[in-house]
């Protein structure tokens, strides 16, 4: 699992992937959240960093399937993963290092902004009138939602060799689990189980852990989710053997 792993982070950095979805992460997030948006954070002139892990969300749903589109598909295109699975490692270790690399990506495109952390603690009034356990647990929360998102990616790219098709079947099921569920319990037609539809989503335990309390239940949730399509990568995977 660790030679897929420096396998794909190479890849990543010798290409322009990485530098490009970081750098339009943080230009999208900062820009929205200090210029843009009717309620950033100068305008709002409360000391919270709200749009941001609003916005969040929403960017990774279409950066992170473009980060996983090519995981698979490309192998499966050129038939490099045939020469792969004749190495001495398993399917689930191949799945995992690729898995663990892109997840350190979305490491990578979050660390920067803490510097918008600062900068906020710095304008507090006074200075440092901020929520640090609601920040902490908003992070917590989008590297959960991140880790789930890289999983359901995994899974789109592993079923066409098509790229652009494996980003568009990503980005749907991304934004489905996002604000499907939420959608469909609002939709009055489950009677007395649409509670449980709605805690199927990932926004309703997103936003469960970005109030800043930790709840076994959500990272139980999240933990679920990302075995789900992991499995479902491996599932595949074996069949197309």
């Amino acid at each position: 699992m660790l030679s897929i792993y420096k396998k794909e982070i190479r890849s990543f950095l010798s290409s322009l992937i990485a530098y490009v979805v970081i750098i339009v992460f943080l230009l999208i997030i900062g820009l929205f959240a200090w210029i843009f948006a009717d309620g950033n954070i100068l305008a709002q002139g409360r000391a919270n960093l709200d749009i941001l892990f609003f916005l969040a969300p929403w960017v990774f749903t279409f950066l992170i399937s473009a980060i996983t589109m090519r995981s698979f598909a490309e192998e499966l295109k050129q038939g490099t993963y045939e020469i792969l699975s004749t190495k001495p490692i398993t399917d689930l270790q191949i799945i995992l290092g690729k898995f663990f690399a892109s997840v350190t990506l979305v490491i990578f495109a979050l660390l920067p902004t803490f510097i918008y952390v600062y900068s906020v603690y710095q304008l507090g009034s006074p200075q440092g009138n901020l929520d640090m356990g609601a920040i902490m647990g908003s992070y917590l929360g989008l590297l959960c939602l991140g880790m789930s998102y890289v999983s359901i990616g995994l899974f789109a790219s592993v079923i066409t060799p098509n790229q652009i098709v494996a980003f568009i079947l990503g980005l749907f099921l991304c934004f489905f689990f996002y604000v499907g569920f939420d959608q469909m319990s609002n939709l009055g037609v489950f009677g007395g189980l649409d509670s449980f539809v709605q805690s199927l989503g990932i926004q309703y335990h997103y936003d469960s852990i970005s109030r800043g309390v930790v709840d076994t239940r959500d990272l139980i949730y999240f933990l679920s989710v990302v075995s789900v399509f992991l499995g479902l990568t491996s599932l595949i995977l074996t069949s197309k053997k």
